[in-house]
């Protein structure tokens, strides 16, 4: 392998659809193709029987029951389901929701949505690592609190939040949990019927699965009775109609098959290389990597490097495919939110790129993205000098 190859280490963002995924789906656009629906006859009853199973194998992976998973489009329509159909089902009893700063943007622009219709939203601060602080989560709690928001992990930074202590404390309080577990779900072992986790969310795309196909999870439908946002033909029970996707809810399952059958040998495998790289590369010195002493997720890092323009590193680095924080925020050129929840100056935040690991990613490539990282940084500071 040279240094012109192509290197893909943004696995956070989307990952390839495995072999085995594609497999799987193919059948279902032209030999399988009913509507899981149509109850009248076998080709409809093919289809329901393949959503069936997917849910199964979905459902095993994050430890639910089947019937507790709701098809979407993706996590981010989850999301807007989730808390725009809880908290308008529950206003009544409150108007007040908690998150994070650090939340993932289709979060925060949702609560954004939720404030115009009169919810009133506190952000929980972080510290330098990361870390909510729980004594000002307890605190934060009112009367009238009906919701806390805060993701599994960050797909910035990979720091995972305790969300069994934070679950412990809101129940005593009479308040729903609701988690963004993408980031999660297939990285890291995740036992939601032990989590306290009333609501989470998540998508295929990031777990080597198609895209265009998430679930969101909902502890107990008749004592959390979620209003829907759209209307059509009753589907999952009425609370996100249309047409189910059959091919990629097939392909949806079997990434979470492929997931329960790898994920533990997988997980170390990709610490060993992402502690490869942060090893070589604090070498360089003035680099710090965020999170990096905290429980995190195992094939990712966030590194911050001084008085170097990420920009520019990126653009010198041009077969590494590495990202400077969310893809959903990558268009732009704002210094990451997360980053500057942590304290970071926008200076800092804008020095900072984030490296994710995946299932293809191999050593070789490893030392190649090392080499490219350092020659590049050795460069920009040169030419500072």
């Amino acid at each position: 392998m040279n240094s012109n190859t192509k290197i893909y280490l943004d696995y956070n963002s989307t990952t390839p659809c495995d072999e085995k995924v594609v497999e799987a789906m193919l059948p279902y656009f032209s030999e399988k193709f009913g509507n899981s629906s149509s109850s009248t006859h076998s080709f409809g009853w093919d289809a329901e029987e393949a959503v069936d199973i997917a849910r199964e194998q979905i459902a095993e992976l994050i430890n639910s029951k089947s019937n507790q998973l709701y098809f979407t489009s993706g996590a981010t329509e989850a999301i807007n389901l989730a808390l725009i159909g809880t908290c308008e089902s529950v206003k009544s009893r409150g108007n007040h929701i908690i998150s994070c700063a650090t939340e993932h943007k289709a979060v925060l622009s949702t609560l954004q949505e939720l404030e115009k219709r009169g919810f009133n939203i506190t952000l929980l601060k972080v510290d330098g690592n990361g870390n909510l602080d729980l004594d000002a989560f307890q605190e934060a709690i009112r009367p009238e609190t009906i919701l806390t928001c805060i993701m599994y992990a960050n797909n910035e930074t990979g720091i995972i939040h305790p969300i069994q202590k934070i679950a412990k404390i809101a129940h005593a309080k009479g308040v729903l949990v609701m988690s963004d577990i993408t980031q999660a779900v297939g990285k890291i072992p995740l036992d939601i019927e032990n989590s306290g986790i009333d609501i989470a969310t998540f998508s295929a795309h990031k777990l080597y699965g198609p895209k265009g196909i998430g679930a969101l999870y909902i502890r107990n439908r008749i004592l959390l009775n979620i209003s829907p946002i759209h209307f059509g033909g009753g589907q999952e029970k009425g609370l996100r109609p249309g047409t189910l996707n059959v091919p990629s809810i097939v392909g949806f399952g079997m990434a979470c098959q492929l997931c329960i059958e790898s994920m533990s040998q997988e997980s170390q495998r990709l610490k060993k290389l992402r502690d490869k790289i942060e090893q070589e590369l604090l070498t360089l010195g003035d680099i710090k990597i965020n999170s990096f002493n905290e429980h995190r997720l195992p094939h990712m890092s966030n590194m911050t490097f001084k008085s170097i323009d990420g920009s520019k590193l990126l653009r010198q680095m041009g077969n590494l495919a590495i990202s400077q924080g969310s893809a959903c925020s990558s268009g732009t050129i704002e210094p990451s939110h997360v980053l500057l929840s942590y304290g970071h100056s926008k200076e800092a935040a804008l020095s900072s790129i984030r490296i994710c690991l995946g299932r293809p990613s191999t050593s070789q490539e490893v030392e190649v993205a090392i080499n490219t990282i350092k020659s590049t940084i050795k460069n920009l500071r040169e030419v500072l000098i």
